[in-house]
């Protein structure tokens, strides 16, 4: 049974699109044909074609071993890396002042 992609947002196959364009215009700057950079990816022609296109279902592992072969792989340690949305929840969550517990009166008594 083949595989089916989910849907995806207008906007992200937007960014996909332009991911794709990115790829390619690095490829271009290396003088490497598709041909070329799919056989030393190891992956098959139509597959990088998928993947320059915009494809959404192109695995990870292709763009990351994409990214290897053209010298780019370290700009994929730069995705997700500033999660402020994320931060912004912690940091909401520690400010939340926390209830005390009632303690019943001290039964000893008061020094002057």
């Amino acid at each position: 049974m083949p595989r089916v992609t989910p849907p995806t947002h207008p906007r992200h196959r937007g960014q996909l699109a332009a991911l794709g364009d990115r790829l390619r215009a690095a490829r271009l700057r290396r003088k490497l044909t598709q041909a070329v950079l799919a056989e030393r990816v190891g992956v098959t022609l139509p597959t990088l074609r998928k993947l320059e296109s915009g494809d959404p279902s192109t695995s990870l592992a292709t763009v990351v071993r994409v990214l290897q072969v053209l010298g780019l792989a370290q700009d994929i340690d730069k995705l997700a890396a500033q999660d402020e949305l994320g931060r912004e929840l912690q940091d909401n969550e520690l400010r939340q002042p926390r209830r005390r517990t009632s303690r019943k009166a001290s039964t000893t008594p008061v020094r002057e």
